[in-house]
């Protein structure tokens, strides 16, 4: 895989808990349904599990999304 530099114009963060289940697909349905706003806009959308030790975050580039994942240790 590539790595090359992200840029996000905007970043949105899901009040309350997302079911973390939820893959690129359902995330980016939420987006639609919660936030009304299109996806595929140069924003990342965070979302955090219900134990609040997990963050997803939703991010498209110019070639197709890019889905982070990422677990906080001591749950912070």
């Amino acid at each position: 895989m590539l790595i090359r530099e992200l840029t996000a114009d905007h970043i949105y963060l899901a009040c309350g808990h997302t079911d973390m289940r939820k893959s690129i697909d359902g995330l980016a349905a939420l987006v639609v349904s919660r936030f009304h706003l299109d996806p595929h806009q140069p924003a990342l959308f965070l979302f955090c599990g219900r134990r609040k030790d997990r963050i997803k975050g939703l991010l498209w580039d110019e070639t197709g999304f890019l889905l982070l994942y990422k677990r906080l240790e001591d749950g912070k």
